[in-house]
């Protein structure tokens, strides 16, 4: 990460501001041995600049769980190397489900007007 790095993480709702923050973050994420797979993405480049944004998804390794993530990279040239200077991530959204109705509810539902 650059000095001024930012990191909004995917499975945590502290925003990590300094270098401590994200190694403390990561520190605790690793501890899922996570596998990511990038499954779509778009890249832009700068001078002195990048960014890559899209859609990927991490297996946790101890219990299979997957978390499906929108994410954001921007990276930076800094003191003769590339680092991240802004990283966000988050969990897709999740739509309403659908669930089954009764008639009786449906019936109810006549109140909602009446």
């Amino acid at each position: 990460y650059s000095k001024a790095g930012v990191l909004l993480p995917t499975v945590s709702d502290v925003p990590r501001t300094d270098y401590p923050g994200i190694v403390d973050y990561f520190t605790n994420f690793l501890k899922s041995e996570p596998n990511g797979e990038i499954e779509s993405g778009k890249i832009i480049i700068g001078t002195n600049w990048a960014q890559d944004a899209g859609i990927y998804e991490f297996t946790m390794g101890t219990t299979g769980a997957k978390v499906k993530g929108r994410y954001t990279f921007v990276y930076i040239f800094e003191d003769g190397e590339w680092k991240i200077s802004q990283h966000h991530s988050s969990v897709m959204p999740e739509g309403a489900k659908p669930r089954p109705i009764s008639e009786e509810e449906v019936k109810n539902l006549f109140q909602l007007w009446n």
